[in-house]
């Protein structure tokens, strides 16, 4: 079987692929990267086995500012409707859930910014993705805004504290990640120095002995999720079963 060939969408030259690239190759893709707005993107997703949408700085719907995240959204939306493998994180999955009829603000709580734990929902041990991550996965949070509500049918797969709706499976094959999992200490730092009137959100605690140490972390629970993604679209990895709607209790 040739190689699962995976479109990556770019959304902002400050958030790149990074390490989730490498993990990616590892398991055998093949990656197919657009930069918004310089590339264009396909029409269809009939040429690709899976899509990842990236983060970025602009918000899923400023429209006004940045007009190619209508396009961003309706790929999503097709990727939805075909349940094609797609991997949307931070933005991207703001993108997806806004594209799929789920609402998106500013966040409730203000900026969430750091390394974090992120729990596993019930839903999530016996997902084809989550099920072999630990109860609480390290993860990087780096948002203003927030997914405050999931679209219809979404499951919840992961969630904290602060900001409920973090991990989300639409369909069998669609995942949304509310945080990071391919930043890189400079990354991140140059994120915080970028923040500029911002920057009083970025904790003391943001330096780089503990980004370091926050990464080797991230990078032992989610390089084998990101082998699994490739699983999944390359079929592989058995996606999950439909979830079945429950029937309404009535009396008699």
């Amino acid at each position: 079987m040739s190689a699962p060939r995976l479109l990556v969408v770019q959304l902002d030259p400050l958030e790149p692929l990074g390490p989730l690239g490498d993990w990616f190759a590892e398991a055998g893709a093949s990656i197919d990267s657009r930069s918004m707005p310089e590339h264009e993107l396909p029409s269809s997703l009939d040429d690709h086995d899976g899509i990842v949408v990236l983060g970025g700085r602009m918000k899923a719907e400023q429209d006004d500012r940045y007009p190619w995240l209508a396009a961003v959204r309706s790929l999503l939306s097709a990727a939805v409707a075909h349940d094609k493998s797609t991997l949307g994180i931070c933005l991207g999955a703001q993108l997806l859930a806004a594209a799929a009829g789920g609402r998106v603000r500013a966040g409730h709580d203000g900026p969430e910014i750091g390394p974090a734990l992120v729990a596993k929902k019930d839903a999530a041990w016996t997902d084809p993705l989550f099920a072999d991550l630990p109860l609480l996965q390290d993860v990087l949070e780096f948002h203003t805004d927030e997914i405050a509500q999931l679209p219809p049918g979404a499951v919840l797969l992961g969630a904290s504290p602060r900001y409920e709706n973090q991990a989300f499976r639409l369909g069998r094959k669609v995942y949304g990640l509310q945080f990071h999992i391919e930043t890189t200490p400079d990354v991140v730092l140059r994120w915080a120095a970028d923040l500029g009137e911002g920057a009083d959100a970025v904790p003391a605690s943001l330096d780089e002995e503990a980004l370091t140490q926050a990464h080797a972390d991230i990078a032992e629970t989610w390089r084998p999720f990101a082998h699994r993604f490739v699983e999944l679209a390359a079929g592989k990895l058995e996606p999950a079963q439909p979830v079945r709607p429950s029937l309404p209790i009535t009396d008699g």
